[in-house]
């Protein structure tokens, strides 16, 4: 396990050696390993940080207004980017293709926001087993395996490349930052693009936003997964009240695990997976039908894709 005081130190100062003079623009997501590399930035370089939080459209419900009040105090730039990221997807149905058009542009979007600010270092919280799926094949994460060959920035800052996540969030308590974020559940970089298979649309993203809402409403206080959600696979068929329709099709998963390389499903109780349909197809008119996935990781991934 890492020593979370001796490594606060040690990755300032080489945020403060890397960084020099320049401007750094961080990608803050408000996710843990975003927040503590804002954290150790900010000690290491102070007002020559530059917090970009990028609205993809592809982010869960209430995301984009709770992340502006949870680091207004930092300065935080806020991208609306949704329409051209759903205009990149348009057609794309390949998950490892999805994956790397959405790295494309969040480059192109922290390009053109550090264009204003002069920045030209990028800092990002990349972590250990981020790097070992994307090197290892099995599937590009948007921050390293995903990321254009070309971009203007000079230098990728990764101060916490080297850790796990049980790790991120000894470092989070040890930096002060809120219980909140410090135990917040995992959301992929790629946002709700890889909890929709196939063509990525408004229409099925507001699905899966919907459906993920209801399902953290309904696990995450009680049964506290280590990371739980909802995605679309896909459509088929169903009745509603006299009719035979054609709906969405909502797979639920819930795991435990302690650094995501490996995690077993949330063995949930019967009556509450009968709940968590029943207000699925009710609350979302769309969705024909919800199914629980009980597949560990391996052979699954924990993401669709």
């Amino acid at each position: 396990m890492v020593n979370a005081q001796k490594f606060i130190a040690q990755a300032t100062e080489e945020i403060r050696q890397e960084a020099g003079d320049e401007r750094v623009v961080i990608a803050l997501s408000g996710g843990v390993d975003s927040s503590v590399c804002a954290a150790l930035a900010s000690h290491a370089i102070g007002d020559r940080l530059v917090p970009i939080y990028v609205d993809t459209g592809l982010m869960r419900k209430g995301e984009t207004e709770r992340i502006s009040y949870l680091f207004g105090d930092m300065n935080l730039h806020v991208a609306r980017a949704g329409d051209e990221f759903f205009e990149a997807l348009m057609g794309v149905c390949d998950p490892e293709e999805k994956r790397k058009v959405i790295g494309e542009r969040f480059i192109r979007v922290f390009e053109r926001e550090a264009r204003k600010t002069g920045a030209k270092y990028l800092l990002q919280g990349t972590i250990y087993p981020d790097r070992i799926e994307s090197e290892g094949g099995i599937k590009s994460h948007h921050n390293v395996g995903g990321m254009p060959l070309h971009m203007e920035f000079t230098k990728v800052l990764e101060p916490i490349r080297d850790l796990y996540k049980d790790e991120v969030r000894e470092v989070a308590g040890a930096l002060g930052l809120p219980s909140e974020i410090q135990h917040r559940m995992p959301f992929p970089g790629p946002g709700l693009a890889v909890r929709v298979l196939g063509e990525v649309t408004p229409e099925k993203v507001a699905v899966a936003r919907e459906a993920n809402q209801i399902v953290e409403e309904e696990l995450i206080e009680k049964y506290r997964p280590w990371q739980c959600f909802a995605a679309v696979l896909g459509l088929g068929t169903g009745v509603k009240g006299d009719n035979r329709v054609h709906g969405w099709i909502i797979a639920v998963r819930a795991v435990n695990s302690r650094d995501g390389m490996t995690a077993d499903p949330l063995h949930l109780p019967y009556e509450l997976l009968e709940r968590i349909s029943s207000r699925i197809t009710s609350e979302i008119p769309s969705v024909a039908r919800v199914v629980y996935d009980i597949t560990s990781k391996p052979p699954a991934t924990i993401e669709y894709e």
